[in-house]
């Protein structure tokens, strides 16, 4: 057992985190994500939501302070009526753990985000039932 990490940041996980450097993105994808087909490096986060996994990341990992927009979002697809309160709680989160709050989350439309997703340096699988609960994470430095 070790101090201070949160018990839903599983060992592969803080691995992962750990090996990441500074720039690295980290997808967090919701159930409906294709992450198995799209991660280099997949981990899974089975009974865990986004924003949950996100809070607990946020414990350990700094978001990168040299990009305007270190926290991307999916965009809702046009027409689409739903309304994605998973992105409500996740911009919660990030106020929470970054002085720039809500300035810090950006969003990108659904296949460019699947683009971006496919290059980063892991994939994170979450079981979040909300739709357009995908976001990546842009990590920073160690100050």
């Amino acid at each position: 057992m070790l101090r201070g990490i949160p018990d839903v940041i599983s060992p592969e996980l803080l691995k992962v985190l750990h090996e990441m450097g500074h720039g690295d993105d980290l997808v967090i994808g919701d159930s409906n994500y294709p992450a198995a087909s799209n991660a280099r490096i997949l981990v899974r986060a089975d009974g865990h939501g986004v924003p949950e996994m996100l809070e607990a990341i946020l414990k350990l990992f700094p978001l990168d302070t040299f990009v305007d927009k270190p926290v991307t979002l999916m965009q809702v697809v046009p027409g689409d009526p739903t309304l994605p309160e998973v992105q409500d709680r996740v911009r919660k989160v990030v106020r929470a753990n970054d002085p720039r709050g809500d300035a810090a989350v950006g969003t990108i439309e659904r296949f460019a985000f699947y683009e971006r997703a496919k290059a980063a340096y892991a994939i994170l699988a979450t079981t979040e039932k909300c739709a357009y609960g995908c976001i990546i994470i842009k990590k920073g430095v160690i100050h």
